[in-house]
């Protein structure tokens, strides 16, 4: 990587900057995470290493700009590892799961707490800001990005929160939230009559857009419930020890490869979806159910 950025390296290369490169980690992750769910150990092998690429490249273009090496990264990774487990590496006793993230939260909040008191002593905060940022700092819920995907996101938070006590004592707390929470967003679309108006359903909207003429008020109201539904399922998720992401990433893909067993059927036929009737799509989509089921 060195060679790549340096005079007469590569020219792509040698332009990328912290914010081009952004992009790129995302979707190399995501392709991780895309061979894992199929077990693809040869693909996962090279995806590895288009990620661990990523960790280059940022180091590579850290260093050139005096900041930290890829050596710095290793060195404090090793050095979290061992601190964050001193049932390992120490005297500390944690015989179950549960202990270990006990550690792991108290851990952090300490290390939190160092780095505050050491910013205060070298005078990096005023003192009307350092108050602002110590109440965050000391939130349970800092550190969650907001920039991740917001399934993840929902999942941290709930899970930093339910660490501290605030969760449902038991699964059927969750189900009655929601169907709370489905209650609340059928009122709210009780209360949108463009939705329900004559002669347009909710999927046909202006030149076919798709999406009906909602004013921006009840589109936000309603944009709250639904946030509010996604956020229970979440917490379902949680509950059952399930990766909300990987699960909904499960179901697209499940989705996608029924429907297109649907087309290819149609297209046997010489026809498209859009020329075949709303029953006999049902109909071919159970079949493709069933499809499944048999393999």
């Amino acid at each position: 990587m060195a060679r790549l950025r340096a005079p007469g390296g590569c020219p792509w290369d040698r332009e990328q900057t912290f914010d081009t490169i952004k992009p790129y980690t995302l979707e190399e992750t995501y392709e991780v995470l895309e061979a894992i769910d199929n077990r693809d150990w040869p693909e996962l092998t090279g995806e590895l290493g288009d990620l661990l690429l990523q960790v280059l490249f940022y180091s590579q273009m850290a260093n050139e700009e005096g900041h930290f090496s890829v050596d710095d990264v290793l060195d404090r990774l090793s050095n979290k590892l061992v601190d964050r487990h001193p049932h390992v590496f120490g005297e500390v006793k944690a015989d179950t799961p549960a202990e270990v993230l006990r550690n792991w939260e108290a851990l952090k909040a300490q290390e939190k707490e160092k780095k505050k008191r050491l910013a205060e002593s070298e005078g990096k905060k005023t003192e009307q800001a350092g108050g602002a940022q110590s109440d965050h700092a000391q939130s349970v819920l800092a550190g969650v990005s907001s920039k991740m995907p917001a399934l993840m996101e929902a999942y941290k938070l709930s899970s930093r929160a339910a660490h501290v006590g605030f969760d449902w004592p038991e699964m059927e707390g969750l189900f009655a939230k929601l169907e709370e929470e489905t209650l609340e967003l059928r009122e709210e679309l009780k209360a949108a009559p463009m939705l329900h108006s004559k002669g347009q359903s909710v999927g046909e909207g202006i030149a076919g857009s798709g999406k009906p003429q909602v004013p921006p008020e009840v589109r936000e109201r309603l944009e709250n419930e639904v946030g509010d539904l996604f956020f229970v399922m979440v917490n379902i998720a949680r509950f059952l020890a399930l990766d909300p992401e990987s699960a909904l990433r499960k179901t697209n893909r499940k989705f996608k490869r029924r429907f297109q067993w649907m087309e290819e059927r149609l297209r046997e036929s010489g026809r498209a979806p859009q020329q075949a009737s709303m029953d006999e799509l049902e109909t071919l989509w159970q079949e493709a159910k069933q499809q499944e089921k048999r393999a």
